[in-house]
């Protein structure tokens, strides 16, 4: 990546040979990509003049291309703002814009910014001198916000393209009074200031990172959305309800915990409740834990503490539910329990190569002996050739 520098707004490089294309047109892997499924259909189809522009992380705005402007994925474009103009690459274009409107409840309405043109190179070193500010910017504000006492974090600062105004980005637990921020920011770098608040998820995608798995941050990969984690997503996988576990590096539940949570609410109602208690001719057992998909839950014959814990399949723990309400309580559980590892699920060894100290140990040669039926004795040397 040794082209990959200033320009990581979304998309991380411009290409060499052309300024005006951004490598996302050239196939390669960027922030909030999406992928256009019916670019193979011929031109005419269905065809809309909005195209969707993609900015700095995961701002996004959809233009109207009122100069019919023929653009492409990856095209870096001139945009109307308010005040000037903006520096943005299209992200999409065609039929996908209006399924991408609706998936972001945006009604299809008749007033929408305009694309003023492709960017020209004048364009390209305004914005690259405006994105080159913007670490300066940050660091210079966060100084301010602690000079003036103001409970808030500034997260990130993103430029307008012709450098006539910046957005910053903070994040706070309440609401707090910037009046006399914007005051000190507007004197200090004569721009126009726009303020967001954001959350800690968004801030952990802006930053990124590489979590737990050993993959880079969901939040700064893919995620657009960010939906609510709530600890019953933990409660349904049966995972230990530890917050260092649970929690991601912004602090909050993890957004993977809501990745499973269809398939392991389907896959629980097929299993009894929890609180039901079985009645067995060793004594009463009680709910201990549950592994959803093997089909397994473990009770114990102590309500507190894990006493005589035995693993029951799903379908024997049904069965003495249903036996238990017909009042028969003499049910022998050690004749119905299973041996967990009987289903246990991992690695099998379909090649052979199980061993990892395979290669280690040196194969010793097998010395033939003279007892043995299939010991050839090698033909005497022909001494008469020698002489000769």
């Amino acid at each position: 990546m040794e082209d990959k520098g200033k320009f990581s707004r979304g998309c991380p490089q411009i290409v060499k040979d052309d300024p005006n294309i951004s490598p996302c047109r050239k196939g390669s892997s960027c922030k909030l990509n999406v992928t256009d499924w019916l670019e193979d259909l011929p031109t005419g189809i269905n065809e809309t003049d909005i195209v969707e522009i993609r900015f700095k992380n995961t701002r996004k705005g959809y233009y109207r291309n009122v100069n019919s402007l023929d653009l492409e994925k990856g095209d870096l474009v001139a945009v109307e703002s308010s005040p000037g103009h903006d520096i943005g690459v299209v992200s999409l274009t065609g039929e996908l814009v209006k399924i991408q409107l609706a998936k972001n409840n945006q009604q299809a309405k008749a007033e929408y910014p305009k694309i003023y043109r492709k960017a020209k190179p004048n364009d390209i070193e305004k914005w690259e001198e405006a994105i080159s500010l913007e670490d300066a910017t940050m660091f210079a504000t966060r100084k301010i916000t602690s000079d003036l006492k103001l409970d808030m974090k500034i997260g990130d600062v993103e430029y307008q393209g012709d450098k006539t105004k910046a957005i910053f980005y903070y994040i706070a637990d309440g609401r707090v009074d910037f009046r006399e921020l914007i005051r000190v920011l507007a004197d200090r770098f004569r721009i126009r200031i726009e303020m967001r608040q954001i959350g800690a998820r968004q801030e952990a995608g802006r930053i990124g990172g590489i979590g737990p798995c050993g993959r880079e941050l969901c939040c700064s990969t893919f995620i657009t959305n960010f939906v609510s984690v709530t600890t019953n997503s933990a409660r349904y996988q049966e995972l230990s309800l530890n917050p260092q576990k649970l929690a991601g590096q912004c602090g909050k539940l993890k957004c993977c915990l809501n990745y499973e949570m269809d398939s392991y609410i389907d896959a629980r109602e097929k299993l009894p409740s929890r609180n039901v208690q079985l009645k067995t001719e060793n004594g009463t057992a009680y709910h201990f834990k549950t592994d959803v998909f093997r089909g397994i839950m473990w009770y114990s014959f102590d309500k507190d503490m894990a006493v005589n814990v035995t693993p029951i399949p799903v379908e024997k723990v049904h069965n003495i539910i249903k036996r238990n309400k017909k009042g028969e309580h003499d049910v022998s559980i050690a004749a119905l329990k299973v041996d967990p590892k009987e289903k246990e699920l991992g690695y099998e060894n379909v090649v052979g190569e199980d061993s990892l100290t395979r290669f280690d140990e040196q194969k010793k040669k097998k010395k033939r002996r003279k007892g043995n039926r299939n010991y050839k004795k090698r033909p005497p040397k022909n001494d008469n050739s020698r002489k000769q």
